[in-house]
Order: structure tokens, then C-alpha cells, then sequence
């Protein structure tokens, strides 16, 4: 009888202990993205709060009138080559970098453990420093090539249309690779060691034992880090904002999502700004577009769960 009792006042307490954090989420979370939703049908000069309603004026702008429509596609067509980029950096070297690190050799536990450093580092930091890294004048790449005889390698790296995006995007996959390979040595680890004992007895190689049996086993996974590089793609600012400006330097070249935003929604009319009003609309179709592309990669990550 007590420990029915117990039971009932426990139950009791649950949606106490949960209220915090549902009140914390929507405080943080669901009202600023109501509030924006409905910023997105005003419009207004600078950053005081829009007041006169427009409707769709903003939307239909955004896609159909110069320059916002060339500015606003541009985004989008940069953020997903920045996306594609990263995700094949840190699913594939993530992974194979994962299956070596969990192979039994002397000093793995250390190689693990460092591998995750490089997300350690602060954002701006990074991108700070790689600018520095790659300055065309006073940069150690560089003189590096030189030294190495390789001097027909050298490029401007941030300075080029053609290289910049990739170059940042190569950076970030760099520095977050850590956490790919964590999760994928954790995938990895979870295997039941039987059924490699079982594949090894019956002559299978390290590369069949990959492609049968670790890789099919850990294909979820794989989603996951797809999902978290495509959410992280859609709203990456900081990396951007410190190897190319605010503006995508060079002439838009690295414009993403997230810059757009900061710029369109912050700075001034002579520095790009359009106005809360119009910075609203660009988060509200963001929003969007993150979330059909997580509906669509849990979709397909199922699909292909269910095949295997």
C-alpha cells in the first residue's frame, strides 16, 4: 500500500519537474519563433519593430524582386553546396577515422580522446585563425607549399569565388569532425563483438567486415550526424562572419543562410540591411526549409534502415 502511494506521488511530481523546461523552451524558443512568423508581415526601416502590415509583401519580394531575390537564392544555392561539403568531410573521413580509432593498437584511447579537441575550440576562434592561416602575405600555408616545392598549389584561398566557400566549408568540417567520430566509435563500440568474431572465423576481410557489417549497423547513426550538419548548415553565421565578413566576401561568394539573415536583419540600408521586417521573412522560410529537410532525412535514413 506504501508503495502505491509512492507511486501516485511521484506521478504527482512529474509534470511539476517537467513544467521548467517546457516553460524555458517556449519562453526561448516557440514565442520568438511565433513573434518572427508575425514580424515577417510587417515592414519597417532599421532595426526599430516594423508596425505597418504589409501581408505577403515581404515573401513576394523576397522571390520575385531585384536584388532580394538574386541576394536570397544565392544564399540558398551556397548554404547547400557548404552543406554537401561538410557532410561528406565528416560522414566519410568521420567514419573511417572512427573504424581505425576503435581497432585495438597502442595509444587508441589518447588518438580518441584528441580527435574531439578540435570542437573544443570557439567558432570565431577558428575561423580567425585559419584566415590568418591562409593570408595570402604573412600566411604559414603558403610558405608552406613553398618550402614543400609546391608553389604551383598556391592560391588565394579566401580571395577566389571559386574556392572560398569550400575552403571555410572544409574548415568546419575540420573542427567538428570530432563529434562525427564520437558518435560513429560509439555505433561502432555497441556492435555485438560475437558477430565480428563470427565474420573474422568465416574469412571475412576488414573491408568486407566495414561494408556488411559495421556500416549497415550503424546507418542510423549516419542520419543523425546528417541531420545535426544539415541544421548547423542552415544557420551557420560565425565561421562565415570571421574568414569573410558579414557579406560573403568575395562578391557574395560565401553568403549563407545565416549571414543573409545577420545582415539583411541588423545592419543598415547602406550595409545591406532590409529590415526586421524582411530579416523575419528570411528566418520564418529558413525555419521552413530546416524543417522539410529533417523530415526528409529521417525519411530516408528509415527507408533505407528498414531495407538493410
Amino acid at each position: 500500500m506504501l508503495m502505491i502511494n509512492n507511486k501516485k506521488k511521484i506521478r504527482y511530481f512529474i509534470p511539476l519537474f517537467l513544467a521548467a523546461g517546457v516553460l524555458i523552451y517556449t519562453f526561448f524558443l516557440i514565442i520568438p519563433i511565433f513573434n518572427s512568423l508575425r514580424l515577417s508581415f510587417y515592414t519597417g526601416e532599421g532595426m526599430s519593430t516594423p508596425t505597418e502590415f504589409v501581408g505577403f509583401a515581404n515573401y513576394i519580394k523576397l522571390f520575385t524582386k531585384y536584388p532580394f531575390d538574386v541576394r536570397f537564392f544565392n544564399a540558398f544555392k551556397n548554404t547547400i553546396k557548404f552543406f554537401l561539403i561538410v557532410t561528406v568531410v565528416q560522414n566519410i573521413a568521420g567514419f573511417f577515422m572512427a573504424v581505425l580509432l576503435t581497432r585495438k593498437f597502442r595509444g587508441n584511447t589518447f588518438f580518441r580522446r584528441i580527435s574531439f579537441l578540435p570542437s573544443t575550440l570557439s567558432i570565431l576562434v577558428t575561423g580567425f585563425l585559419f584566415k590568418l592561416l591562409l593570408n595570402p602575405i604573412w600566411g604559414i600555408f603558403d610558405k608552406l607549399l613553398a618550402v614543400l616545392g609546391l608553389d604551383f598549389l598556391i592560391r588565394p584561398w579566401l580571395g577566389s569565388t571559386a574556392l572560398a566557400l569550400p575552403v571555410i566549408a572544409l574548415v568546419v568540417g575540420w573542427q567538428w569532425i570530432g563529434e562525427a567520430i564520437l558518435f560513429y566509435s560509439a555505433g561502432i563500440d555497441s556492435i555485438d563483438s560475437e558477430i565480428l568474431e563470427a565474420a573474422k572465423i568465416d574469412g571475412a576481410g576488414p573491408m568486407a567486415e566495414v561494408r556488411y557489417i559495421i556500416f549497415p549497423s550503424i546507418l542510423p547513426i549516419a542520419g543523425m550526424v546528417t541531420i545535426l550538419i544539415f541544421v548547423a548548415s542552415f544557420t551557420q553565421f560565425a565561421v562565415i562572419y570571421a574568414m569573410a565578413t558579414s557579406k560573403g566576401n568575395p562578391i557574395y561568394s560565401t553568403d549563407v543562410f545565416g549571414s543573409l539573415f545577420y545582415r539583411v536583419t541588423f545592419e543598415s540600408a547602406v550595409r545591406g540591411g532590409w529590415g526586421v521586417g524582411m530579416g523575419a521573412a528570411v528566418a520564418t522560410i529558413i525555419l521552413i526549409l530546416v524543417l522539410i529537410g529533417v523530415v526528409f532525412c529521417l525519411f530516408l535514413f528509415r527507408m533505407k534502415g528498414s531495407k538493410e
